[in-house]
């Protein structure tokens, strides 16, 4: 397989993935024809750049007589992500503070016992087991969360 940031680093190859993409979210297909009227350039050029983009399996291809569609694979773009993501979320400060609040509005201990700011309880029991439970799927839906959030930033980093 080449070399995937090579094959990106074509701002023609760009513009067909762009293009592309477009077609992606829609869930359909583009053929050659349509690509050329739409970044007006040569079908040529765009054939020579769908080949690469094909071996880097980018792209696949659907024949159907003497036409082709294609189609946008993103996966191997997940390789690129995952080597950019740690550079752009490197600035990020990910540290959360986390309060626990009666309904009155006064502060309470966490569900493992202890002042989330330091002070020692006595250790009674503030959650039942089932209420903790959930508390932890919350707590790990908001982990899943914010790591998405986080992707989402980055791609719209990389797109600005």
């Amino acid at each position: 397989m080449p070399d995937i940031f090579g094959v990106i680093a074509d701002a023609t190859r760009r513009d067909i993935l762009r293009v592309l993409l477009e077609r992606h979210q829609q869930d359909a297909e583009m053929s050659v024809s349509e690509i050329v009227g739409q970044l007006e350039i040569s079908q040529p050029t765009v054939s020579k750049h769908l080949k690469v983009l094909r071996e880097a399996e980018l792209v696949t291809v659907r024949e159907e007589g003497q036409h082709r569609f294609y189609a946008l694979d993103p996966e191997p773009l997940e390789m690129v992500e995952d080597f950019v993501i740690p550079f752009l979320s490197a600035g990020f400060d990910t540290e959360v503070t986390v309060e626990y609040l009666s309904e009155d509005g006064d502060r309470v201990p966490g569900p493992d016992g202890d002042d989330p700011f330091g002070d020692p309880l006595d250790g009674d029991e503030v959650l039942s087991e089932e209420t903790a439970a959930a508390a932890e799927r919350i707590g790990r839906a908001a982990a899943r969360a914010e790591h998405r959030v986080k992707e989402l930033v980055a791609r719209f980093k990389l797109r600005a």
